[in-house]
């Protein structure tokens, strides 16, 4: 398997509007639970059956990027308060059109959480597909990425949240984290120790 750690400006995020890169990132993440598997699964189905995945005019659910972001000091990851849906999930959002799908990860953390040097590491390490509201309710398609933050990263975070916070694995579950945050986390520590051996972050 090919990692990359890549930054803003790399030309490795460059937009494209083409849905084939963006169902080649899904079909790209790294083997998971069983769970994963079948989101990934459902995701590719999704992409090959609607054309318009990648806007928000697809009614019945489009594609989003998500990054865990972690601080490989301390092994916290950050969750966030989302104004609108009242939960703690991790930063991301639509695609929007971009099919660039670890780009789109990359720029959610850095608007969401206000760190500056965030990397994102490819290729992604979950896939989730959740039903979001208020009415109408759609399907979120979710391919998620660990991003990692730079040393003692500070948090400033915009409008969309509530709060934010740096959270230890451990504490998720008093934060009321669902079971795909709670898999995405692992999965992200999991992609960092790996890197971290490999002497590439």
């Amino acid at each position: 398997m090919s990692v990359r750690v890549l930054q803003e400006g790399d030309p490795g995020l460059a937009a494209s509007a083409d849905l084939a890169v963006a169902r080649a990132h899904a079909a790209a993440a790294r083997p998971g639970t069983p769970d994963h598997e079948a989101n990934r699964a459902r995701v590719l189905a999704f992409a090959d059956a609607h054309a318009d995945a990648l806007v928000r005019r697809c009614v019945e659910g489009h594609l989003t990027g998500s990054a865990m972001v972690v601080d490989p000091a301390t092994r916290r990851v950050v969750l966030l308060l989302h104004r609108k849906l009242g939960r703690w999930l991790q930063p991301g959002g639509h695609a929007d059109g971009d099919a660039n799908l670890p780009a789109v990860a990359l720029r959610e953390a850095s608007e969401e959480t206000g760190i500056a040097g965030l990397r994102v590491v490819t290729p992604a390490v979950d896939v989730d597909v959740h039903e979001v509201g208020p009415p109408p309710f759609h399907l979120h398609l979710d391919v998620r990425y660990l991003v990692v933050a730079p040393p003692k990263a500070e948090l400033a975070p915009n409008d969309e949240s509530l709060d934010m916070r740096w959270v230890a694995p451990g504490e998720m579950a008093a934060y009321g984290a669902d079971p795909g945050t709670v898999r995405l986390a692992t999965a992200a520590l999991r992609a960092l120790d790996e890197l971290e051996a490999a002497g590439a972050v």
